[in-house]
């Protein structure tokens, strides 16, 4: 069992990076983007979603490039200035920042799929495992053209290859970070399975 003194100490710098990644995560860079850019509020448009993909509903490309970079280095800083305390506190302000941006408490716990900055957190701690996901991504969207389908697939994959090469404690951190991505994307799976889905450059 754990020492109960190693966890009396231990617990207060847990605690704190998972509030700091959180706090950092929950930064709706999507919003505060379409609002300076003076595009109103991108939660009512398209999906109502604050993500990149939202965003791009906009029209501007380079608002969503810009949403989708800062909403993954939020989760990467988080992993690098928490793992300078240790890779324990990586792990945890990781998905502090993860947690953030799915349910950001300035936006009443409303925030976005996650997807981006799952990926910027994957960065921070494992650069590998963010390659095996970008190339299963790839891989998938370009065969089916289905950006929500190539992330789930990714989501699916990648924890499971690194449970295989060695990674154990990144891979179940992504397993429950992958478990929730696919829970937040039951919508579009539901219009996977009914083939209203948008495919990548089609109609919104």
């Amino acid at each position: 069992m754990p020492d109960p003194i190693s966890w009396q100490v231990s617990l207060p710098y847990f605690a704190t990076a998972l509030l700091f990644g959180y706090l950092l995560g929950s930064v709706p860079f999507g919003l505060l983007l379409t609002r300076m850019a003076g595009l109103g509020d991108v939660r009512n448009i398209g999906s109502g979603n604050i993500g990149a993909t939202n965003v791009l509903r906009t029209g501007n490309k380079g608002l969503a490039a810009a949403t989708l970079l800062l909403d993954a280095l939020k989760g990467t800083a988080a992993v690098l200035i928490a793992g300078r305390y240790g890779p324990d506190p990586a792990v945890i302000a990781g998905f502090g920042a993860f947690i953030g941006h799915l349910y950001p408490v300035w936006l009443r716990f409303r925030g976005g799929k996650g997807v981006a900055t799952y990926l910027g957190v994957l960065l921070g701690l494992l650069p590998l495992g963010f390659l095996i996901f970008a190339v299963i991504w790839l891989l998938v969207a370009f065969a089916s053209r289905y950006s929500s389908l190539a992330a789930l697939i990714a989501a699916i994959v990648v924890p499971v290859a690194l449970f295989v090469l060695g990674y154990i404690q990144i891979a179940e951190l992504l397993t429950v970070m992958s478990a929730i991505t696919i829970w937040k994307h039951r919508a579009n799976i539901g219009r996977l399975l009914s083939g209203q889905e948008n495919r990548i450059g089609g109609n919104e």
